[in-house]
């Protein structure tokens, strides 16, 4: 493992730089970044899914101070926008349930409500996802893709960790949010960033495994945890910065 600790140390120290953001290597961070706002880094967290330059060109096209008008004019001004599983009524939804959600609490405090029960910061997304849904009552399966469902527990109301999709784009935000380097925004000042989890997607899960940080085969939320104790054996405070450097590991086919 000192191997591997030394080839992401030497990368993470190589990634940490705002050049890794830019237009030849466009990450929806760098749409982010520009506002630095908590409502509208979770929406470009939420679209981050797909090829990176066409989620960068989707997000651009955003008229982000739709989130501090009326709901009609965020009906007018979105009628015509899509993004792969999302129709124009899709995206007018997340831009109202958050427009309202601004109106009542910051997203720290309705993360924070799930995740002071046991610093569990998927108690903490449950929390996002819930708040979301019930402020605005809209339904598609473009929908749910976006915003995702609560998460699956078991007879003790525990969450599952087999059953459970990584989560991956809400743990990204969080990464965001939390951290602060020369990526990462630090906009939240509440939550310890030990308790990170990697937002596991199919570059970091096939560098993951290839790096012999994970044996399972199963992209899942269990995954995403075995790593991260993985991580925590080289950064016990903030295994998750190593996170963008994995993931232009396998983005970039370097491994």
């Amino acid at each position: 493992m000192d191997n591997i600790k030394q080839l992401l140390d030497k990368e993470l120290k190589y990634r940490d730089t705002i050049v890794e953001l830019s237009y030849d290597k466009p990450d929806p961070l760098m749409v982010a970044k520009k506002y630095q706002d908590e409502y509208i880094s979770l929406i470009c967290a939420l679209f981050a899914y797909g090829n990176a330059h066409q989620i960068v060109k989707f997000l651009d096209s955003l008229d982000f101070d739709l989130l501090d008008q009326s709901e009609d004019k965020i009906k007018k001004g979105l009628t015509k926008y899509y993004y792969r599983f999302q129709n124009s009524n899709d995206i007018i939804a997340i831009f109202i349930a958050i427009c309202r959600l601004k109106k009542e609490f910051s997203l720290e405090e309705i993360f924070k409500i799930g995740y002071d029960k046991n610093s569990d910061v998927l108690e903490g997304i449950e929390s996002i996802i819930t708040h979301i849904l019930n402020i605005y009552d809209y339904k598609s399966n473009g929908y749910k893709f976006l915003v995702g469902k609560e998460l699956k527990k078991d007879k003790n109301n525990q969450i599952k960790l087999i059953g459970n999709s990584p989560y991956k784009r809400y743990n990204m935000f969080l990464r965001w949010m939390v951290r602060y380097d020369n990526l990462d925004m630090g906009l939240w000042k509440y939550i310890d960033k030990k308790d990170l989890i990697l937002p596991l997607d199919t570059h970091t899960f096939k560098v993951s495994q290839k790096l012999g940080l994970l044996t399972r085969k199963t992209y899942d939320l269990k995954s995403a945890i075995l790593i991260t104790e993985k991580l925590k054996e080289f950064d016990c405070n903030d295994p998750i910065k190593y996170d963008f450097a994995i993931y232009r590991l396998g983005q970039e086919k370097i491994i």
